[in-house]
C-alpha cells in the first residue's frame, strides 16, 4: 500500500529506511525556502555541504588564474548568522536576481545541509517548504513511498518543521485517502488542520496565521532574535513558487528539472 511518513528529526529514521524512497527535506526556516527562493531566482544550481571547509574548498576548485572565484558564491549560516567570509547568510530575501542569477550557489547551514546528507540513500531527494508546497505535492503524488524528513534546530524538534510538513502531508493525504501513514504523519496533519481552523475563525489567510504561529516556535524566535523577522513572512507564503528542487545524487548539484 502506498505511504506516506513524517519524521520529526534525522536521527530519528535510519538513512537506510529511507532508501528507495521519495524524501521531501524540510528545514522551513530558513534553509529549505533559501535554496527555492534562490532557484527561483535564477541561480544554476545550489550545492550543499555539511562543514565550511568544505565549502571553502569547493569555491577553491572555481578560481580562475586571478584568482577570483568564477560564476560562484558561498551562502549559509551557523547558529543564524552569515558565515566569515561568505557572500550571503541564509535569508531567503538576499538571494534576488540581481545577487544570483546564473550563479552556483555552494551553501552549508546548521540544520538543512545535514538532513540532505541524511537522505543520501533515497531513490530521490527534494527540496520542500511553504512556498512550493503545491508543487512537491504535484511532484510526488504518484510516488509509491513518501517520507518527510523535519531539520528541526540543534537535534531538537520544531514546531516550524512540523507544520510545514503537516502542509505538506495534509495536500497528500487528500489526494489519495488510501495511503497509509505514520502517527507522526497523522500528528503533522493535524497540527496543520488546527491552523487553518484558527485562520478562518481570525479571518486570515493560512499564510498569515502560519506567519503568526513561527513567531512562538524555537526557529521562530531564534530569528526574532537575530533581528530576522520579514524572514518569518516570506517563509509563511503558502504556494507562491511553482518549482521543484531536487538533489542529483551524482553531481551533488540542487537543480531545477
Amino acid at each position: 500500500m502506498p505511504q506516506i511518513a513524517v519524521h520529526y528529526l534525522p536521527h530519528f529514521v535510519a538513512e537506510s529506511d529511507l532508501a528507495d524512497s521519495t524524501v521531501i527535506v524540510v528545514d522551513l526556516l530558513r534553509a529549505s525556502t533559501t535554496i527555492c527562493q534562490a532557484l527561483t531566482a535564477g541561480a544554476k544550481c545550489v550545492i550543499p555541504s555539511l562543514e565550511i571547509d568544505e565549502t571553502f574548498a569547493k569555491a577553491a576548485a572555481h578560481v580562475n588564474k586571478h584568482g577570483e572565484r568564477c560564476k560562484i558564491l558561498l551562502g549559509g549560516e551557523r547558529g543564524g548568522q552569515p558565515i566569515e567570509g561568505f557572500d550571503l547568510g541564509n535569508s531567503p530575501l538576499d538571494y534576488t536576481a540581481e545577487r544570483v542569477f546564473g550563479q552556483t550557489v555552494l551553501f552549508t547551514s546548521t540544520n538543512g545541509t545535514k538532513a540532505l546528507a541524511h537522505a543520501r540513500l533515497a531513490e530521490r531527494v527534494l527540496i520542500g517548504a511553504a512556498i512550493n508546497r503545491q508543487a512537491i505535492v504535484d511532484a510526488v503524488a504518484s510516488a509509491p513511498r513518501i517520507d518527510i524528513l523535519c531539520a528541526g534546530t540543534g537535534g531538537k524538534v520544531t514546531r516550524e518543521d512540523i507544520l510545514a510538513a503537516g502542509a505538506i502531508a495534509s495536500q497528500l493525504q487528500a489526494l489519495h485517502k488510501n495511503r497509509s501513514t505514520n502517527e507522526w504523519c497523522d500528528a503533522a496533519s493535524r497540527e496543520w488542520q488546527e491552523l487553518l481552523t484558527t485562520a478562518r475563525a481570525l479571518g486570515r489567510t493560512p499564510s498569515e496565521q502560519f506567519a503568526h504561529e513561527l513567531r512562538d516556535t524555537l526557529g521562530g524566535k531564534n530569528l526574532l532574535a537575530l533581528g530576522y523577522d520579514d524572514d518569518l513572512q516570506f517563509c509563511a507564503q503558502l504556494d507562491a513558487h511553482n518549482i521543484v528542487p531536487e538533489l542529483d545524487h551524482t553531481t551533488g548539484q540542487i537543480k531545477l528539472p
